[in-house]
């Protein structure tokens, strides 16, 4: 059967068989394009692919496309991109000022 395999670089074609499994795959890629297999992660129609699935029971069709791509390394952000949006401590506190309560009545006529 045949399969592409689609990546951010190029296509990929391969030949398998019913009986190999994701894990096969991902052992090929990471031979053939040097590529830690850890960090590889393979799906089809939006949907991750378990290393002990074969082939038959992904119900791939003779010219399915898989998607190849890698984990993204996360972490701290260092520099002007760790305060972006962050308003809050750019902006110096101002003290909140007690406002005098206005007169009513008899006492606002008073000061007229």
């Amino acid at each position: 059967m045949q399969v592409f395999i689609r990546s951010d670089a190029e296509l990929i074609q391969l030949e398998l068989e019913k009986d190999d499994t994701i894990q096969d795959i991902r052992e090929y890629i990471a031979e053939e394009y040097d590529i830690d297999m850890n960090e590889l992660i393979l799906s089809y129609n939006g949907i991750l692919l378990n290393n002990e699935q074969t082939i038959e029971q992904c119900s791939f069709a003779s010219g399915s496309t898989l998607d190849a791509t890698m984990k993204l390394f996360g972490g701290k952000v260092h520099g002007s991109l760790a305060r972006a949006g962050k308003v809050k401590g750019q902006t110096p506190k101002v003290a909140k000022q007690e406002k005098r309560k206005k007169k009513t009545g008899r006492a606002k006529r008073r000061l007229q």
